[in-house]
C-alpha cells in the first residue's frame, strides 16, 4: 500500500493504465489506475470533454472547478478534499483526484455524532465554495473513520445558490477555527497579488474575475454573520 505523498506523485507523473467508466453523475467519470517505476494507485478522472452542458456554468470548466475545491480546503488547512490535480488522460485533459477507499453504503444520511465536527468544517467550505451540488453520497469515510467531501464540479458559481443537503447546523456558530482560517484568506486576498502564497495564485487564476469577487464576497459574509444558515422548516436533527 502506498503512502499519500507516494500515492500524489503516482497521479502527477503515472501513467494511465486502465480507464473505467463508472455511473457516477451525469458527466464522464473514470476509475483510473495509474503506475509509475512499479509502483500502482486508484485515481477519479474527470476529463473536459466528458462534461454535460450546463445553463449556468461556463462549458468546460467543471474539471477546474474540482481542482479549485482541492486548493481551497488546502489553503485552508481543513483537508477535507482528496488530493486533486489537473492533467491529461486517455480522453484528453481533466482532474484526476485521490481516490478514496470507502464503503459505498455509507453516505451523509448514515453519519453519526462522531462526524460533528468534521461535518461542520464540510457545511463551512460549501458556504465558501458556493457548492450548487451537494448530495449524501458525495460524503465519503475512509477506513480510518475521517470524512472527504468529493464530487465538486459545480462550486464557486458568482450567484450564492447554494443546494445542500446539511442543514444540522443551522442557527448554531461557526466554531472559532474554522471562521480564523477564513480571517487569513481574507487577509491574504486583499492583500497586495506578490505576496500571495502559491497556491492562492493558482486558485485564483482557475477562476473568472466575478467568480474571485463573489468569493471575497461570500467570505465577507460567513465572516459577519458567523452562523450557519438555517432553513424556515426544521428537518431531522442526527446525534451529536
Amino acid at each position: 500500500m502506498t503512502s499519500d505523498t507516494k500515492a500524489q506523485d503516482l497521479l502527477r507523473r503515472g501513467e494511465i493504465l486502465s480507464c473505467q467508466l463508472t455511473r457516477m453523475g451525469s458527466n464522464y467519470t473514470f476509475v483510473v489506475n495509474v503506475a509509475l517505476d512499479g509502483d500502482e494507485t486508484l485515481g477519479i478522472y474527470k476529463p473536459r470533454d466528458g462534461e454535460a452542458p450546463l445553463w449556468d456554468f461556463p462549458t468546460g470548466t467543471l474539471y477546474k472547478r474540482e481542482y479549485a475545491a482541492y486548493l481551497l480546503s488546502d489553503i485552508l488547512g481543513w483537508n477535507l478534499v482528496p488530493f486533486t490535480i489537473i492533467r491529461d488522460g486517455p480522453y484528453g485533459v481533466g482532474s484526476v483526484q485521490q481516490f478514496i477507499d470507502h464503503d459505498p453504503r455509507e453516505n451523509y444520511y448514515t453519519l453519526t455524532g462522531e462526524h460533528a465536527e468534521q461535518l461542520r468544517a464540510v457545511c463551512c467550505f460549501d458556504l465558501v465554495a458556493n457548492s450548487t451540488d451537494r448530495k449524501p453520497n458525495h460524503l465519503i469515510i475512509s477506513g480510518d473513520g475521517k470524512l472527504w467531501s468529493i464530487d465538486h464540479g459545480l462550486t464557486f458559481h458568482p450567484d450564492v445558490k447554494i443546494r445542500t443537503v446539511i442543514w444540522d447546523f443551522g442557527g448554531e456558530p461557526i466554531p472559532e477555527a474554522l471562521l480564523d482560517s477564513l480571517a487569513q484568506l481574507q487577509a491574504r486576498l486583499a492583500g497586495p497579488q506578490k505576496s500571495r502564497p502559491k497556491r492562492l495564485k493558482e486558485l485564483l487564476k482557475l477562476l473568472a474575475p466575478a467568480e474571485v469577487q463573489a468569493l471575497k464576497e461570500r467570505l465577507e459574509w460567513v465572516l459577519t454573520e458567523r452562523t450557519y444558515p438555517g432553513l424556515s422548516r426544521p428537518r431531522r436533527r442526527r446525534g451529536r
